[in-house]
């Protein structure tokens, strides 16, 4: 199941070992809505039903009741100063389902404070934005016909 290499068994205790596997899963908000039960998980495509079942409740101790998965396939791109094609790893895309009394709600990760600064930040340069044009647009109106960035 796992590809690294472990150390040699040594005499003596305790033996100094650690059996990772290979998997990994990533939390991911689905495309459409979802009932408050599922939960939509990216995973290796190497991952079944049984090891993402046994890897939530065993690691995280969440219980599952069902797992369904896809594996979608990576995205088609051409390179576009060289022309050759890129193609993007597969994934597997896995619906756990908790049992019925169980929701799940994504985190806040950023606070109302931060997203109002933000949006401080945002007008203050919307506005440099839009007086920077207005001031080069100025400048074309007495040569119609003419771009803008011909003239100085």
């Amino acid at each position: 199941m796992s590809t690294r290499w472990y150390p040699i068994y040594q005499k003596g205790n305790p033996q100094l070992r650690v059996f990772l596997p290979n998997f990994w899963m990533k939390l991911v908000k689905p495309n459409v809505d979802q009932p408050k039960n599922v939960v939509q998980f990216i995973t290796s495509v190497q991952m079944t039903n049984h090891d993402i079942k046994n890897y939530l409740e065993k690691i995280y101790k969440i219980p599952v009741v069902k797992v369904d998965t896809s594996i979608v396939q990576g995205e088609f791109k051409k390179q576009p100063d060289k022309g050759y094609v890129i193609k993007d790893d597969d994934y597997k895309r896995a619906l756990v389902t908790l049992p019925r009394g169980a929701e799940f709600e994504f985190p806040e990760i950023f606070s109302k404070e931060v997203k109002d600064k933000e949006d401080e930040t945002l007008t203050k340069h919307r506005k440099e934005l839009r007086k920077g044009y207005v001031e080069f647009t100025a400048k074309c109106k007495k040569r119609p016909g003419v771009p803008g960035w011909f003239g100085l």
